[in-house]
């Protein structure tokens, strides 16, 4: 025969299997990853003693100024992201929580996901060297590029490293620099024929470039809408979908002419 409970005693009961499951999930491993501004790099300078950029064959120009690709820094396909994690990066706007397939491919471990995206940035670096050769309607006989960066993988370089070639070559084509001196920042993949595509994370990439100094961020023209999400105060935003349209951007923010914007 069982005594009758009091109220309290059987909301206690009541509520013992909820908060059992709330202790569950919060130590169990969620299919996230949490993303958060990563590194930025000076395409026109150097990385561990060497030039990220190295031209032969024909004249290169001195440059001034930066052109800063961006990077996010994300939890790997192997890490454990709990629920603490997940409300944590809700609540913060230097954190991204994402499904986990859609920052890396399944069913793929994290040497194999590593092995790709260097094999992504190798594709980007001699897309982006066809891209720039090509505006600049330079033989890529007699020109040769090499391009180096460590610790960054992926194809969202792209599009600065064929700005990078370009202000080495020509500069804004008056004789003067491409960035005006101006630390530029900014993100895209880029195609040989120098089409620029959407990459994902910008709301994070300006938060690096704002942080690192750049004052002008290009960003692929599909994702404006997500840059201007959490716009750091300062950083002018400028939206491309070639080559072409992200040097004239450059020329025309030097030359005070009509810049493009998000």
């Amino acid at each position: 025969m069982f005594s009758r409970l009091s109220r309290p005693g059987a909301l206690v009961i009541c509520a013992l299997p909820i908060i059992v499951l709330f202790l569950l999930v919060g130590v169990a491993p969620l299919p996230y990853a949490v993303a958060q501004p990563g590194l930025t790099a000076n395409v026109l300078g150097t990385d561990q003693g060497r030039e990220v950029i190295t031209i032969s064959g024909v004249p290169v120009r001195k440059t001034e100024g930066e052109l800063r690709l961006t990077t996010i820094e994300a939890t790997g396909p192997s890490a454990d992201v709990d629920f603490g994690d997940v409300v944590d990066g809700w609540f913060r706007t230097d954190r991204a929580v994402l499904p986990r397939e859609a920052v890396y491919p399944s069913g793929q471990s994290d040497r194999e996901i590593e092995k790709h995206n260097a094999r992504d940035m190798v594709e980007s670096q001699d897309s982006a060297t066809r891209a720039a050769l090509g505006f600049l309607r330079r033989d890529p006989k007699t020109v040769e590029v090499r391009l180096h960066l460590a610790d960054v993988g992926g194809p969202s370089a792209g599009l600065l490293f064929a700005l990078g070639i370009v202000d080495k070559l020509d500069g804004d084509g008056a004789g003067g620099d491409l960035t005006g001196g101006r630390t530029i920042a900014g993100t895209g993949t880029i195609t040989g024929e120098g089409k620029v595509g959407a990459v994902g994370g910008v709301a994070l990439k300006t938060q690096a470039a704002a942080r690192d100094g750049a004052t002008v961020f290009l960003v692929p023209e599909a994702e404006c809408a997500d840059a201007r999400a959490e716009l750091p105060k300062g950083l002018r935003l400028v939206p491309v979908t070639t080559l072409k349209g992200a040097v004239s951007a450059l020329r025309a923010l030097e030359h005070r002419g009509r810049v493009p914007s998000c």
